[in-house]
Parts: structure tokens; C-alpha cells; sequence
């Protein structure tokens, strides 16, 4: 995907970031208190849903809202949150592919619409199995000393550690989401958005040339009358030529019978 490119070279690789999906969303509902700022400024940009990892260690996995301005191909980074902020991943509908998600972060919550079912499967997947490795990655460090204890389930909870995170929450996903197949469904995610994706763009062109002769037919019909006026104005003409005609030869009648008279 160009855009995945074009946000890890100038959004992450500068931050010693690798950049693991990009997706494009929006906003389901709007904010409250916030409706005479946005007014006017609808659509004027697009929202992407970054996961990153950084390449420095300990590793952080990172959530970021980068936004690009229609017209322009210059991206800005806004908001971004740390594994440990996200409380839970509300899937919206665990029985089928939905473009709805809800990301509940300490202070926040972000209810989203992805631009396809296809995209937001595929970045909840991703970020599942980050924070699968996340919080493996943080147990191990918290207590390098007994990998035994690591295997054990509830070992590690149980003892209060600083370095333990907080497990993130998935409700309302699919099972197929949190499975092993990761790189496999990841595979069969990516073949659905851009078939999508080229099934817009086909859309977009084939309406392009409509639109265009809709406009020509439009300034055309602005600026010559119709057939039927056309044809209308030539009738009326042809009747006004035709009593002018007779008009002149009556005139030409009367002034023979007066010079015959005369003579």
C-alpha cells in the first residue's frame, strides 16, 4: 500500500519506529462541545490508524492518529498512545466482518469506521497478537531469574511486579482474529482491501465520464435552445415569411389593377 510507505518513512523511521499497519478511519459520532470548530472542515482531511514498534529496547508498541490534508501529500502526527494506556478493543460484533471498532485508552475513547471490514480485521489482528508480545516480553523482563514461573498460569499475575502490564481487554471480536493463522489470514485481509480498493477506483472512473457529459449536456443546454425550441422557432418563421408574402403580393395585385385603371 503506497500510503503505508509513504507514513513509515516520514512519520516512523525518523523515530527509530517500525511502522507494523496503517489503516484509514473516521470517526462514527462526533465530539461533543467541538461542532462549531469542525463545521466547515468536514472531509478536509484523511485519519490514519497507525501500530508501530520501536527498535530500541526494551520495545514499545505505540498507537498513533496521523492525518493528511486532501490535495496534499504532507502527513502530520497527532495523538499517540502507548500499549500500556489501552484498556480494551471492542470488536462491536463478534459474529461476522464489520468495519466498527472502539479503542478505550485511560482518559478516551475513540469509536471508529474503518474503511473497509477487511482493514479493521486485519488491524485488530495485528494489534492482538502486538500485545500478546508485549506483555510476554514484559513478564520475561520482569522476572528473568525464573522462567519456570512463566509458564505457570497466574504465576506472574499474582506477583505485583512494576514491570508487569496491564493485560489489554478484547471483547466483541472474532476467535479468528486472536488465532494462530495470523500471517495467513493477514495475507487474505490485504487481497480483500485492495480488491476493494481497485473496485473504488473502477467506480470513481466510470463515474467520472457520466459526470463530465452530464455538465457538457448542462452548459450546451445553457447555451443553444433545445431541438423542440429549435424547431419551433423555425415554424413561426417560416409563417411570418409567408404572410409577408402574401401581404406583398396583394400590395403587387392592387398596384397592377390601378396603373390598368389609370391607362
Amino acid at each position: 500500500m503506497s500510503f503505508q510507505s509513504a507514513i513509515s518513512r516520514e512519520i516512523f523511521v525518523p523515530r527509530d519506529e517500525k511502522l507494523l499497519v496503517a489503516i484509514e478511519v473516521r470517526r462514527r459520532t462526533k465530539r461533543k462541545g467541538l461542532s462549531f470548530l469542525n463545521a466547515g472542515r468536514k472531509r478536509d482531511y484523511i485519519t490514519y490508524l497507525c501500530l508501530s514498534v520501536t527498535n530500541s529496547r526494551p520495545a514499545q508498541v505505540l498507537i498513533t492518529k496521523v492525518k493528511r490534508y486532501r490535495g496534499t501529500r504532507q502527513l502530520a502526527k497527532r495523538s499517540q498512545w502507548s500499549m500500556e494506556q489501552l484498556r480494551q478493543v471492542n470488536g462491536i460484533n463478534p459474529d461476522k466482518d464489520t468495519p466498527e471498532f472502539d479503542l478505550v485508552f485511560d482518559r478516551t475513547t475513540d469509536q471508529w469506521l474503518a474503511g473497509s471490514a477487511a482493514e479493521k480485521c486485519m488491524f485488530v489482528q495485528v494489534l492482538y497478537h502486538a500485545c500478546q508480545n508485549y506483555c510476554k516480553a514484559k513478564l520475561a523482563q520482569a522476572n528473568p531469574e525464573s522462567p519456570a514461573d512463566q509458564k505457570t498460569p497466574g504465576a506472574t499475575e499474582n506477583k505485583k511486579s512494576p514491570g508487569a502490564p496491564s493485560q489489554t481487554n478484547f471483547v466483541n471480536c472474532q476467535p479468528k482474529l486472536m488465532g494462530d493463522a495470523c500471517s495467513v489470514n493477514i495475507v487474505i485481509y490485504r487481497c480483500k482491501i485492495f480488491l476493494n480498493r481497485m473496485k473504488n477506483s473502477m467506480t470513481a472512473n466510470q463515474g467520472r465520464p457520466q459526470r463530465e457529459a452530464a455538465a457538457v449536456k448542462a452548459s450546451q443546454g445553457r447555451s443553444s435552445p433545445s431541438p423542440p425550441a429549435v424547431r419551433k422557432i423555425m415554424r413561426r418563421a417560416s409563417q411570418v415569411l409567408s404572410e409577408r408574402g402574401e401581404h406583398l403580393m396583394r400590395a403587387d395585385n392592387k398596384t397592377s389593377h390601378s396603373l390598368h385603371r389609370a391607362k
